[in-house]
Parts: structure tokens; sequence; C-alpha cells
């Protein structure tokens, strides 16, 4: 009864995500270690831009686990990463993001090993400062890593929907 309802909280997490999380584009890579026996270790530099407000782009650079368990998808790739977040068209902010309270909107996930391990992007809005913060880090089902980035994103040409 417990795993049944556990694999539907997944199922319905994940569904969750797909409707409100962008996907990312592999833009390029370059290797950092040479492996024997599968891929090599690598950075790679993936992009998305975020689903709910046009006009911004983000570039994400993480490390991939390489080797055998790397190419079989079953390595855990470390907590490291970091984000960059520029304005590339008139942004038109939604009122649900001018309203929204501090815990900030996931707007990327992207699973780093088999199991329960992502790198995440959350974004936040700074009324005050016209400016949208977006923070990455990675989590784990019991324990994170408290490495994180951030990128901020002035936002002038906007518009703003009432």
């Amino acid at each position: 009864m417990r795993d049944s309802a556990i694999k539907m909280y997944r199922l319905g997490m994940a569904f969750i995500c797909l409707g409100s999380c962008a996907f990312a584009e592999e833009i390029g890579s370059v290797n950092t270690a040479f492996v024997l026996l599968g891929a090599n270790h690598k950075i790679v530099i993936e992009a998305f831009d975020d689903p709910k407000i046009p006009g911004v782009s983000c570039h994400l650079s993480r490390a991939k686990t390489g080797g055998v368990k790397g190419s079989l998808g079953i390595a855990e790739d470390t907590s490291d990463a970091s984000i960059a977040c520029r304005q590339t068209g008139v942004i038109t902010l939604p009122q649900t993001i001018q309203s929204k309270k501090s815990d900030g909107e996931r707007v990327f996930k992207e699973s780093t090993s088999l199991l329960f391990k992502h790198v995440q992007v959350v974004r936040f809005y700074d009324a005050k400062r016209n400016t949208l913060i977006y923070l990455t880090y990675s989590d784990k089902l019991i324990d994170g890593s408290p490495q994180n980035a951030i990128s901020t994103v002035q936002i002038t040409n906007s518009i703003f929907e009432k």
C-alpha cells in the first residue's frame, strides 16, 4: 500500500513538472576527464526559456559524470552548476508572478542521478527592484546540497498584465 502511494506521488509530481517546467536544449559540452570505458566526464551547457515569461532565456552549465555508470545513466552527477539568465525580448510579466509570495516558482528541473537527485532552477520576483532572480541548486530526497548560484534579470521594456 505504501509503495503504491509513493509511486502515485512520484507520478503526480512528474506530471506537475511537465506542465510547468522548461525543457533544456543542449548547446555544447567540454570533456574534463578521460575515461577508458564509457563516456568522458564533461561539463554540459544547456539553454531554456522561462515557460511563463517570454523574453527571458537562461543558460545552465553543470557537470555530467561519464564512465560506464554515466553511460548507463546510473551515475550521480555532482551538485556543481552555474546559471546566467538574460532578457532576450520584451518581457510580459503575468499578474500571477507579480503577486507571488517569496517561495518562488520552479521553472526547470532535470534528474542528475538514477533516483531522487535533481538540479533545479527556481524563479523569484523582486517587485521593489523590478528584477527576476533565478536560483539554481541541487536536491536529494534526504539531503540536498548548499551549493547554489543565482542570476538576475533587470526588467526593462516590460509589459505588466493587469
